[in-house]
């Protein structure tokens, strides 16, 4: 399922394989196996980039796995006869040309940093190595050294690839087989990228797992998992508080905490249960602008009453913090219904507008969809 996933080239969001560049050669390879993830990273590099479309044609058969010499079939065969990592190389060297361990990372020193003083010297040994040790000819010897020039500076050596190589199989398997908690994390994670929230929400559309918006009664600080019977098996992810400007972290566990003794039924409700200070008007504007607050009312008549309520509900909080509102019966007898004035609700393109103000970016709809 995983190796499907990345064939078909969705791998927005999985380490390393997320690119156009490297989506459109796993579309090609067709990966079935984790080498094949670990060498395409390696190879995606300037210089042995270059190999990366003879190592498909090898993988997928259709051109035939050669080996330079036949000592090489012992370290090259999960690469089909390409020199992939830095060790490939010491590999070669030892077993054709006769260094050993402890000469040959003088060689993988001068390659790796492009010294070309000792790239000279090593040039030398390594060809009349492989006259010596392997009956090769000089110009033979010559070919197996210009593969190993596009190595210069950009040489991955085998345990970074393989580490890179198992993250991005563990990313990808996620994705392929939790597609709904892992956007959760990512999006979670990436909340503070707008690009990469904005991409992700496009995929997760692409993949049919809505994006709900901000609500104050059921948003967390970052991105959840709820239930929506007409998303992905039957779940959405719901927009974080967090993500929201002008809303920071003080605002929000004020919020989650007034929020913990039941939902909140209206703008009145909201503004008697938090504190007026912490919860300030741009806070209350930005939620309201933003949808947050829509099950209440329509955002321009909650704007409009806004200071009344917010008034009122600092003068009401004051008299409790005073000792003074028992006088007037307890807190179960106010009337938390929202006397909104009568407006007519924001047009389509002024909601959306808000919602690219408040986001970052248009979330449930776009502008030009209409067009």
């Amino acid at each position: 399922k995983t190796f499907a996933m990345l064939a078909r080239g969705e791998t927005m969001g999985t380490f390393q394989l997320g690119g156009s560049g490297m989506t459109k050669w796993l579309r090609e390879l067709r990966p079935n196996r984790v080498e094949d993830i670990m060498i395409m990273i390696a190879l995606f590099r300037p210089g042995p980039m270059a190999n990366i479309p003879e190592y498909i044609a090898r993988k997928n058969k259709s051109k035939q796995v050669n080996y330079i010499h036949p000592k090489m079939a012992t370290f090259l065969d999960k690469s089909y006869g390409i020199l992939v990592y830095q060790e490939d190389i010491m590999f070669t060297a030892i077993e054709l040309a006769g260094y050993t361990w402890e000469t040959v990372d003088a060689l993988r020193k001068a390659i790796g940093k492009k010294l070309p003083k000792e790239m000279a010297q090593q040039h030398e040994v390594f060809v009349q190595g492989c006259v010596k040790h392997s009956h090769m000819t000089e110009a033979e010897a010559e070919v197996i050294w210009e593969l190993f020039v596009p190595f210069q500076g950009y040489g991955f050596n085998k345990a970074h690839a393989a580490s890179y190589g198992i993250i991005s199989y563990q990313t990808s398997y996620m994705k392929a087989n939790y597609p709904v908690e892992y956007m959760t994390a990512l999006l979670t994670a990436e909340s503070g990228n707008t690009e990469k929230i904005v991409e992700a929400i496009d995929e997760c559309k692409r993949v049919k797992i809505r994006v709900l918006p901000p609500n104050v009664n059921t948003s967390h600080t970052g991105f959840t998992i709820e239930e929506d019977p007409t998303s992905l098996d039957g779940r959405a992810i719901r927009f974080g508080l967090s993500a929201i400007k002008n809303v920071g972290n003080i605002a929000i566990e004020i919020i989650l905490s007034a929020r913990a003794a039941g939902p909140f039924t209206s703008l009145t409700d909201f503004c008697l249960r938090v504190d007026g200070q912490k919860v300030n008007r741009k806070v209350l504007e930005s939620l309201i602008k933003s949808g947050c607050m829509d099950s209440f009312g329509n955002r321009s008549a909650m704007l409009g009453a806004l200071d009344k309520i917010r008034g009122l509900g600092v003068s009401i909080n004051k008299l409790k913090s005073q000792g003074q509102f028992s006088l007037f019966g307890g807190s179960d007898e106010i009337d938390t219904t929202d006397k909104l004035p009568t407006m007519p609700e924001f047009e389509k393109s002024q909601k959306l507008s808000l919602e690219k103000e408040l986001l970052g970016f248009y979330l449930s709809d776009h502008p030009l969809h209409a067009h």
